[in-house]
């Protein structure tokens, strides 16, 4: 489609070039052509770039009055089209004819003030003539129409060219009351800064603070202002301007201010001076995060935490610290409530630590007690910090009562082992038994208090109450974990070498669980007890075989490969009397197995295969198949007993 579009298209016809031979010719043509601009400018008199295009031919003719003529006529239809004046001022200033260029751009800057292009041509033209009155006298002009701030400083280039210093300082007076923003303010110290003049700089500084006042002051005012007493050599005038400056610009508003003053402080300033300045800005920082949210605990931690490391500032930590405990949460989550108690703890043990008023302290922790919905939740870290600052003030009747309050209103595990915790410490173990009684009695199906208590008792070589303790706790009919509680009653009877109570205890856990961890155990622990290494083997084997045969009968296919895995290595463990080969016969084959599952596809997955269940399989197929010639035989017999009757 593309080759026959561009097959089809016709060449494009071009104007033949025509030459010129004589004047006569030339007139005739001149004629032609005016004839046909004259028609199209009236055929459409706003078009004006058909007037362009004509006044440019006539030019090119060398007709400047023509041109002229005709720049005269589009301006009568559009006086304000840019394009005209700009044209029609080249021409003249082509020919030379300069007045009637300035008095083209008279026109112009007249009829169109706004116009910034014209007055920078305007000037530009008179300071090429050399008529640097004129050019000023044009600025002035310009200036009266308060222009935009480019214009203003064009006027002040130039008159730094001519090198009239008066003149540009009496401009930018001028210039800093029609735009009165900071960089018109910069841009005149700056401007004077580069002739040396110090003293006019600071003045300059002064009055911009004045004029923006408050509510309009910038920042980077004072920044280049601090920056320029530095280069003055003036560090204490820096300082004193920056202190100004943060004093009464808002925060928001201050950002760059107070990341200049902490440079200006990294290298002008001493050690604490420079902490000042870090602390003040992290301050702001941690004001505006908690305006957003004033229940944010981390922050206001973070903001105790800054102010407790300010030397001496007790007063404002202690500040931050009400303020904070103040925004208590207002629903009763204990979600929401945890970093809050935080708030509570960091606030004493400030108190304790650092301010070391004792009291005070003390009174932290009981307001934040009596604070807490017990009913609802209770933390157990509070109580026991509150216990061992007891401690730690010598107290111990008062940690005592603090702890068996907690356990008489919010009974809870961690209060009980941190009570334990500081019975233990104190070597009161009168106390530990009671803990652990009421303990167990809280919460018995928890073995991991059973055993501690056992163990305790067993520390105290009070192998009885030990013992009693075991039985007791494995008669529970709930534990959360009666695997850990077993392990350390068969560990205990075996470290005090009661082996027939260690063995009589494997039986009772074999009637209450076939876990195969079990098994090994039990042979395991008959390898280590018995006297010789034959006895040692037998009595293993024994119970490897017992296992086998319950494993099997379940039908736990890995639990059995486990157990042959162990049983060999038992074997190998005793060259002399092991018979690896025996239970070697018994390993499984690994096989490869398809199952449907309930979308109806398959999936493939391994599986073992035991010697003794395909030999037992192959047994029951040959049962099978005599069942069944067994019973094909009696209905022959019976088919051939019915035709003998008929």
């Amino acid at each position: 489609l593309i080759r026959e579009a561009y097959e089809r298209q016709g060449s494009v016809q071009k104007a033949p070039r025509q030459k010129v031979l004589d004047g006569e010719e030339l007139s005739d043509y001149q004629m032609r052509r005016r004839r046909e601009f004259e028609e199209g400018v009236r055929k459409n008199r706003s078009n004006i770039a058909e007037w362009l295009r004509y006044a440019s031919w006539e030019e090119s003719q060398n007709e400047v009055k023509r041109a002229r003529s005709i720049y005269e006529r589009a301006l009568d239809i559009d006086s304000r089209n840019q394009t005209v004046y700009i044209k029609y001022a080249e021409l003249e200033m082509k020919n030379k004819s300069t007045n009637s260029a300035r008095n083209l751009y008279d026109r112009a800057v007249t009829i169109l003030p706004r116009v910034s292009q014209f007055w920078y041509r305007y000037t530009y033209m008179e300071e090429l003539l050399g008529n640097v009155d004129g050019a000023r006298e044009i600025f002035n002009r310009w200036m009266q129409w308060e222009p935009e701030e480019e214009a203003w400083s064009a006027f002040i280039k130039f008159e730094r060219r001519y090198n009239e210093t008066d003149n540009a300082r009496a401009v930018f007076e001028r210039f800093v009351f029609v735009h009165p923003e900071s960089k018109t303010w910069l841009s005149w110290a700056k401007f004077e800064e580069d002739l040396g003049e110090s003293d006019r700089v600071r003045d300059i500084f002064g009055r911009a603070i004045d004029r923006l006042g408050e509510a309009f002051m910038d920042q980077h005012i004072f920044i280049s202002f601090a920056k320029f007493e530095v280069r003055m050599k003036e560090v204490e005038r820096a300082r004193a301007i920056y202190k100004y400056a943060l004093e009464r610009l808002p925060k928001a508003k201050s950002q760059a201010l107070y990341n200049q003053y902490t440079l200006f402080e990294k290298q002008y300033g001493d050690r604490e001076e420079i902490e000042d300045v870090v602390a003040n800005k992290r301050r702001m920082q941690y004001e505006a995060a908690l305006k957003h949210d004033s229940q944010d605990y981390d922050t206001w931690i973070d903001y105790a935490k800054l102010e407790e490391s300010v030397a001496g500032n007790f007063d404002r930590t202690r500040d931050v610290y009400e303020r904070a405990i103040a925004e208590h949460p207002s629903v009763l989550d204990k979600r929401l409530w945890r970093r809050y108690i935080y708030l509570w703890l960091y606030y004493a043990l400030f108190e304790e630590t650092v301010a070391k008023d004792i009291e005070r302290a003390r009174q932290v922790y009981v307001a934040c007690v009596g604070l807490i919905p017990h009913k609802q939740f209770t933390f157990a870290k509070l109580w026991l910090q509150y216990a061992w600052f007891e401690i730690r003030q010598g107290d111990v009747g008062a940690a005592r009562r603090a702890l068996g309050r907690a356990l008489g209103m919010c009974p809870k595990d961690k209060l009980f082992r941190g009570y334990i915790e500081l019975e233990l410490e104190l070597r009161d173990f009168d106390r530990v038994r009671t803990l652990y009684s009421k303990y167990v009695e809280f919460n018995p199906t928890n073995c991991a208090t059973w055993v501690e208590f056992a163990k305790l008792e067993a520390a105290l070589h009070e192998n009885e109450r030990c013992q009693a303790l075991f039985e007791l706790a494995v008669e529970q009919p709930t534990l959360d974990m009666p695997e850990v509680l077993w392990k350390a009653y068969i560990d205990f009877e075996y470290d005090q070498g009661d082996y027939a109570k260690t063995r009589e205890l494997y039986e009772r856990l074999l009637t209450l669980t076939d876990h195969v961890k079990v098994w090994i155990s039990l042979a395991r622990f008959e390898l280590a007890v018995a006297d010789d290494s034959e006895g040692r083997l037998t009595a293993a084997r024994s119970v490897y075989e017992r296992a086998y045969a319950r494993l099997k009968e379940l039908g736990l296919t890995e639990e059995r490969l486990a157990l042959l895995e162990a049983w060999r290595e038992a074997e190998r463990g005793e060259p002399r009397w092991g018979d690896v080969a025996a239970v070697e016969k018994k390993m499984p084959r690994r096989v490869r197995k398809r199952r449907k599952l309930d979308d109806g596809s398959l999936e493939e997955y391994f599986d073992y295969v035991f010697p003794d269940d395909e030999e037992q399989g192959a047994r029951f197929k040959l049962l099978a198949k005599a069942h069944l010639w067994k019973q094909k035989a009696a209905a022959a017999e019976l088919a051939s007993d019915n035709d003998g009757y008929e």
